[in-house]
């Protein structure tokens, strides 16, 4: 039971971390990453990256597969995002409130 929860776990842990490119996909048909929080996704590679060292620490390939994949596509995330607002702050790039006339 343990090696079938084991499984379903890192199945389940490496579709959770290809769940940015849901992100991404918006960003890159928005054009935008301004709705992004790019703080938000750096403290989740922080403990992604915790996570992986601890199941690096125990032998733990299921912690090593789900948090690398988890690293790797925050990551990935986080520099498209930056990319898109390096590119230019159009108005696309901008964060409108209800109020705003622009």
């Amino acid at each position: 039971m343990t090696e079938i929860l084991a499984l379903a776990a890192t199945a389940w842990g490496v579709a959770m971390a290809v769940s940015p490119l849901l992100q991404v996909r918006r960003m890159r048909a928005t054009g935008s990453s301004a709705d992004l929080s790019i703080g938000y996704l750096s403290v989740l590679q922080v403990g992604f990256c915790l996570w992986f060292s601890y199941g690096v620490a125990l032998g733990n390939p299921a912690l090593m597969v789900s948090n690398a994949a988890a690293l790797v596509f925050g990551l990935l995330t986080i520099a498209i995002a930056r990319r898109l607002r390096h590119q230019g702050s159009g108005p696309r790039d901008e964060i409108k409130t209800a109020g705003d006339s622009r």
